[in-house]
């Protein structure tokens, strides 16, 4: 399908593509799966990464956050300038307040003040998140959300930047909690990095040294203020009808397959068209086409469904979304 844009929107193509290489200086061979955390942040969602620990997950946080100066109006929580970055590493024995903060008594005003906790931040790595149990997973359900978080009877605002990248162990792993549905669809994407190729691990093993000094190696290519342009100009690249009624059919399509039990909701598919959009942007577009929709309907909409087997996980949203870019092929639109 060959789609022209009809407003001829001009994007940031220079800035996300030195953002893309700055992180590659670290995150090596997994070109594909940085452009998918790019897309979550231009999308402003979140991203789960379940992946075996040494995978890069955590070194993805620091990179990203490294890379964008400025951020928060209070104080920057580190010295170098840029956008404040938390990490949380998840146990059992984690509570709700560790992340959102509490209530303690200043002895010099005489009353209680609220002190606020590593969720208020702009980049959050939230590190093996399905070792904290329920309780405390439900504690970023609301700033995920709603970007913001309530604490008895005031509710805080998070920064319009608030990025979430969870990790988490593979399901099979001892000490594990399964994450609930409803946190589950917080996530705008589930990717794995996987392990990387033996030529680009022989070149990790060469240069390692470099590779774990992030802060020396990663510079501050873009603004706070760039991220959040690049976020409004990502709202306006297009979508054409055929598009839009593609995403339509295949979500309707998981709901009515006889392999999945519950399929993909109304606000899964509205995530999946801003991640089309992201995408298209990030690839130096301003048109989502056919091919957006099979680099991303795995990683957006299969965490969201709940399937009646095993074996038809893969083969039943596969079926799907094959049928809409069988159609969408046939298709010459704005040609």
């Amino acid at each position: 399908m060959n789609i022209n844009n009809p407003t001829g929107a001009e994007f940031h193509t220079e800035k996300l593509r030195v953002l893309t290489e700055n992180i590659g200086k670290i995150i090596r061979g997994k070109e594909t799966e940085v452009r998918y955390v790019i897309t979550c942040l231009l999308s402003r969602g979140h991203i789960l990464l379940e992946d075996n620990p040494g995978s890069g997950k955590t070194q993805m946080a620091k990179a990203l956050a490294q890379s964008i100066s400025g951020g928060l109006d209070e104080a920057p929580l580190n010295t170098s300038g840029t956008v404040a970055f938390r990490r949380i590493q998840f146990t059992p024995d984690l509570l709700p307040m560790d992340l959102i903060g509490s209530h303690i008594f200043d002895d010099d005003k005489k009353e209680f003040i609220f002190k606020k906790g590593p969720l208020f931040t702009n980049v959050l790595l939230a590190d093996e998140i399905n070792r904290a149990s329920p309780k405390v997973q439900s504690a970023l359900l609301e700033c995920m959300a709603e970007n913001q978080i309530s604490v008895g009877d005031k509710t805080w605002q998070l920064d319009k930047f608030f990025f979430t990248i969870a990790t988490q162990n593979p399901i099979e792993s001892e000490g594990t909690y399964p994450l609930p549905a409803a946190q589950l669809d917080r996530f705008f994407m589930k990717i794995s990095f996987g392990y990387v190729s033996a030529e680009t691990e022989l070149g990790i093993y060469t240069d390692y040294v470099r590779i774990n000094n992030v802060k020396s190696e990663i510079k501050q290519v873009l603004s706070y203020h760039d991220i959040i342009s690049l976020q409004q100009e990502a709202e306006q690249v297009y979508v054409h009808p055929e598009i839009l009624k593609a995403v339509v059919n295949i979500t309707q399509g998981t709901r009515k397959h006889m392999d999945i039990a519950v399929g993909c909701s109304t606000r899964g598919g509205i995530i999946f068209i801003r991640c089309l959009k992201s995408w298209a942007l990030v690839n130096q577009r301003s048109y989502v086409t056919e091919d957006d929709i099979r680099m991303l309907a795995h990683v957006v909409l299969h965490h969201r469904m709940i399937f009646r087997n095993r074996e038809g996980t893969a083969r039943a949203l596969q079926s799907i979304v094959d049928k809409e870019i069988e159609r969408l092929s046939k298709l010459s639109i704005g040609s």
